[in-house]
């Protein structure tokens, strides 16, 4: 399915990301003791279901046939007085889509491949690798 690199130079918190094609940093804010050179681990949690949301409703929309025009998700996540992660998705679109249609999207919206996966946990293992990588 995907495949993730990260690699640490030993400054602060900075890293460098890669799938092999394509990079990023992620780093912590100053006010952690990073360098703010790139997102942090939660801002790139949200980046990654932000993305998914756009894509599956772009997807879902020219499927349609409808016209979505420019489309913005802004998320944000918070704690509950439990301490469990709560997210929010802001969705607007500029195209002239009905409330029926923006139904149907809120719907699909909420089944994307990276939102089940958050709702429904992942197994997450972990192994010493050989030689160092």
């Amino acid at each position: 399915m995907a495949h993730v690199s990260i690699t640490s130079s030993g400054t602060n918190f900075a890293h460098q990301i890669s799938n092999g094609k394509h990079s990023l940093v992620a780093d912590e804010p100053a006010s952690l003791g990073g360098q703010d050179a790139g997102m942090a681990p939660f801002d790139l949690y949200l980046a990654s279901l932000a993305a998914c949301t756009a894509i599956t409703l772009r997807m879902y929309a020219e499927k349609k046939g409808w016209e979505l025009g420019e489309f913005n998700a802004q998320l944000s996540s918070s704690r509950d007085e439990a301490g469990k992660l709560q997210v929010h998705r802001m969705l607007a679109a500029t195209g002239p889509l009905s409330d029926a249609q923006w139904d149907r999207l809120l719907d699909v919206v909420s089944r994307t491949p990276v939102t089940l996966v958050m709702r429904e946990g992942a197994t997450i293992t972990s192994e010493r690798a050989t030689e160092g990588r």
